[in-house]
């Protein structure tokens, strides 16, 4: 009889029927193994239980909607095309098909885009993690073994130096972060809820206040410690620009002894040079002397003293207070030196300092991390803009050969690069301009695969920078404390006896069935 052929399958508490052949299409698959002595078959309603999400294995819209199935699991036995639900999260459709032994790869192209998205975010939280974006402050064991004294913590032998150190490379690390009242107050949520009597009660409520307190005032004295970091920042940068202003300086003057016109000598006033202001030097010192103070701390507490010399922001702080005291030396043993302004050049490394920010600033670790994650883009965009340069400039200089042209700007190939870079930019100083009309017509051509050339890349940029400021936004808002769930021990199978009446026989009693059907989720 046909019915003979057919299987019943219950999945989430919708029953779908279909061909035992049909589930034989795809084998070394859950539903191709399908036999009477399973735990989750049920004999007196002859059917097969599994306690799983419902939408991925077939969608079915309310009766009151026409019940409309469009079974993606069971579809793919039916059709053998694999389509993703869109209304359901990437990381679960991973694991219904994992459960039921299918290859997530063979997911049609149609929806493979859509499916993919949820890896695409995946690696957008990650790189997250990485800039340590959130708010959320690691517990007493997690900084423990953070630090490296883990066992220390365990054994309850802690110093003053161990207690110390994270305390330290908090505060000047992530001076921004309040996370000590957090963590206070959640550890003395966790002794309060160990305590049941009502007469200690007030007293584990005064020492959480206290603590919260304390936590309160450390998170204050971060604060401080960020706003007199960027204060320094900032009076660095705006001293060392304002020093090269004309009147901000000043005038070395020197006697020289000149020839007058009878034979005669005379002296007079030269001016050979001109020196910053001494207050300008001063700023430069109180600014430096806390720089240095600044990286020792640091250093002293980091968790890893490796990874923390090798930042990138870190070389960059090294450079700048380093060049500070090397041109310090230079100017008290080498003042005389010939070409001394080339050395002073380097000097120009302490306008780096400001990466710092990004210490202080999510806003810029995310600028800086959309930049990273769209070099890709910005390495086309630069071959592009090489490409055009070289080819308008090679054709604005013949343009400009061909007509009578006494008063030619395009003399060479390599000045006409920079009239291209210039054009292609839309910058256009108007130092060089075509005079013909073929190089009037280069020079549209120019500005137009400029503005296409530049414009292209510039929606994956923002893109990238509107995801990850996004996912920065939710994570800020997502709550930290989360409702656990708890491990059920599974059901032991039941073993039926072959015919009668007994509990586990076609006959059994409908208890057993339905400790048979609870084993599903263990299937």
């Amino acid at each position: 009889m046909d019915a003979e052929n057919r299987v019943v399958l219950n999945v989430g508490g919708i029953r779908h029927e279909t061909y035992k052949a049909t589930l034989k299409k795809i084998p070394a698959t859950r539903l191709s193994r399908l036999t009477e002595a399973l735990a989750n078959y049920d004999p007196i309603l002859n059917e097969y239980f599994f306690d799983r999400h419902p939408g991925v294995f077939a969608q079915c819209r309310s009766p009151l909607t026409r019940c409309l199935l469009v079974g993606q699991v069971l579809n793919y036995y039916r059709t053998g095309k694999l389509h993703y639900p869109t209304d359901v999260c990437g990381p679960l459709f991973e694991e219904e098909l994992e459960f039921w032994g299918l290859d997530s790869n063979q997911v049609e192209p149609c929806c493979w885009m859509t499916y993919t998205q949820h890896r695409d975010t995946q690696e957008t939280l990650a790189v997250l993690d990485r800039l340590d974006l959130d708010t959320d402050k690691p517990n007493e064991e997690e900084v423990a073994r953070k630090f490296g004294f883990e066992d220390d913590y365990y054994n309850g032998t802690v110093s003053w130096w161990q207690n110390t150190k994270p305390k330290l490379w908090s505060l000047f690390d992530e001076p921004y972060s309040s996370q000590a009242a957090k963590a206070s107050g959640r550890s003395g949520a966790l002794q309060n809820n160990g305590r049941g009597r009502r007469a200690e009660e007030s007293c584990l409520v005064a020492g959480s206040l206290r603590r919260q307190s304390r936590a309160l005032s450390r998170a204050k004295q971060s604060s401080i410690v960020g706003i007199i970091s960027v204060f320094f920042i900032c009076i660095s940068i705006v001293s060392f620009c304002l020093k090269t202003h004309p009147d901000m300086r000043v005038p070395c003057i020197k006697n020289v002894t000149v020839q007058t016109a009878f034979n005669g000598t005379a002296w007079t006033l030269d001016k050979f040079k001109t020196n910053p202001h001494d207050a300008f030097f001063y700023i430069e010192c109180v600014c430096n002397a806390w720089f240095t103070f600044e990286i020792l701390v640091r250093f002293v507490a980091s968790p890893n003293k490796k990874a923390f010399v090798t930042s990138s922001v870190n070389i960059i702080d090294y450079i700048a207070t380093l060049s500070f005291y090397i041109d310090l030396m230079l100017q008290k043993f080498a003042e005389d030196v010939e070409n001394a302004d080339i050395l002073e050049f380097f000097s120009i490394i302490r306008i780096m300092r400001l990466f710092k920010l990004t210490r202080h600033s999510s806003g810029l670790k995310i600028l800086m991390q959309t930049f990273r994650a769209s070099a890709k883009e910005l390495t086309l965009l630069v071959f592009f803009l090489v490409l055009g340069i070289v080819i308008f400039a090679s054709l604005v200089y013949y343009a400009e050969r061909i007509q009578v042209n006494p008063h030619n700007n395009f003399n060479s190939i390599p000045l006409g690069l920079w009239w291209a870079l210039v054009t292609m930019t839309t910058v256009g100083y108007g130092d060089m301009v075509p005079k013909t009309y073929v190089g009037m017509f280069v020079g549209t051509l120019c500005a137009l695969a400029g503005v296409l050339t530049i414009a292209l890349p510039v929606p994956v940029i923002v893109s990238n920078f509107a995801m990850y400021y996004s996912h920065t936004q939710a994570r800020a808002k997502l709550p930290k404390k989360r409702r656990r769930v708890i491990a059920v021990e599974q059901v032991r199978p039941v073993a039926r006896k072959p015919g009668g009446n007994g509990p586990g026989g076609n006959g059994g009693n409908r208890g057993a069935a339905q400790k048979n059907r609870k084993e599903s989720m263990g299937e």
